[in-house]
């Protein structure tokens, strides 16, 4: 029997061999080929899960101190000043003459009113003379009673006139005293508008009163802040020169308008017995500490923008399409934002790759990694930024 190494094929059968072999290889090519290639699973994009946390941050706020209550005090007449006695920042007591106004006029009409008291005064005398004796007559049958009727309406007329002067009296009286201006409370003069030998309108406010009854701190708050602040929150008021000299207060006002100019609201926190040296217009810093805010933070790299407002990509779990969700932004942190309103905890946004998305796309979701991962688990670290940037 010869060896396999000496039997010697046939050229037909190698072609055989050879032929089956090659077509065995493309059957194993083709078959991983469709292994690979599995069908299309949409865009893939990093994600991230929406999580739920608490603000602890304190917010501070710059402010100053101002007087609860303001009072303007003014003339109830018109008239030329004779003279100021107190200044911008002088303190004054209740009662206390502010301002004169020049009486001479008014001096000159109480005269007056005066003389025409007196002369009533003996109309009615005469009128009365007349009437009684008119009565006497009429009883005696020694006068007719047209007589009679006229002394009784000339003495009704005259004793009308002397009430009249009586009221004119006391009329040109409050007008003299008029023409001192006083203090209707105690408190700082805080703002003046007139000087002596000015001429002033009746009602026109002459000078600024801070009543000293109570102080307040005002802030102005940006209105992003604002829906976070609520009146139950205890604020601390310090002095900006002196951070030992302290107070507490809570809200108290907050005004229905932003400032034209710097777009932000005026806030006014009631004190709780304040320390004598938080003056009126003293510098403060006012920290309010929001640990009940519910929100979450999300990567700045899913914050998109639809239209005018900020928006996300939301990924649908059942249909892996995406959607645009607008949402209220409360403030900017380094690599992060803060998120008010608009995300629900467990939803999927899209944190990376959303430069091409459209509503309705199909995507394939991929685990974030790194910073774009981080959601708002814990609440943000102590002394990061507070305001969004400008």
């Amino acid at each position: 029997m010869r060896p396999i190494s000496a039997i010697r094929f046939q050229p037909s059968a190698t072609r055989i061999l050879r032929a089956a072999a090659v077509s065995m290889l493309v059957l194993a090519l083709a078959a991983c080929q469709n292994q690979g290639a599995a069908p299309s699973e949409g865009r893939p994009v990093r994600v991230v899960k929406v999580e739920a946390g608490k603000l602890a941050n304190d917010i501070k706020l710059s402010g100053e101190i101002q007087a609860e209550k303001n009072v303007g005090l003014g003339f109830r007449i018109g008239g030329r000043v004779a003279e100021r006695p107190v200044n911008v920042g002088d303190r004054v007591a209740a009662g206390q003459i502010v301002a004169r106004l020049d009486p001479s006029l008014e001096r000159n009409a109480l005269t007056a009113a005066k003389a025409a008291l007196e002369a009533a005064r003996g109309e009615v005398n005469t009128a009365r003379n007349t009437f009684e004796r008119q009565e006497r007559l009429m009883a005696q049958g020694f006068t007719t009673r047209p007589r009679f009727d006229q002394s009784l309406k000339a003495q009704e007329a005259a004793q009308a006139q002397l009430e009249n002067a009586e009221a004119q009296v006391e009329l040109a009286q409050d007008r003299l005293g008029f023409t001192e201006l006083r203090a209707g409370v105690s408190g700082v003069v805080t703002a003046r508008s007139i000087e002596p030998g000015e001429v002033v309108q009746a009602g026109q406010v002459v000078l600024q009163l801070a009543r000293e009854d109570g102080r307040d701190a005002v802030f102005n708050v940006p209105a992003r802040l604002l829906e976070t602040l609520h009146g139950d929150i205890p604020i601390r008021v310090t002095l900006a020169e002196a951070p030992t000299v302290s107070a507490f207060g809570r809200i108290r006002e907050v005004a229905p308008q932003a400032d034209p100019v710097t777009r932000t609201f005026a806030v006014r926190i009631g004190l709780i017995d304040p320390p004598e040296e938080m003056r009126l217009g003293s510098t403060v810093v006012g920290t309010m500490e929001l640990t009940s805010a519910s929100i979450v933070a999300v990567p700045a790299s899913a914050v998109t923008q639809q239209g005018l407002s900020p928006a996300v990509w939301i990924v649908d779990p059942v249909k892996s399409t995406v959607s645009l969700r607008n949402i209220d932004i409360l403030r900017f942190d380094p690599g992060l934002v803060i998120v008010s309103q608009g995300l629900e905890p467990g939803e999927v946004i899209v944190s990376g790759g959303i430069q091409t998305l459209h509503p309705g796309q199909r995507v394939q979701p991929l685990p974030a990694t790194g910073e774009a991962g981080r959601t708002a688990a814990a609440a943000p670290p102590p002394g990061s930024p507070v305001l969004p940037p400008s």
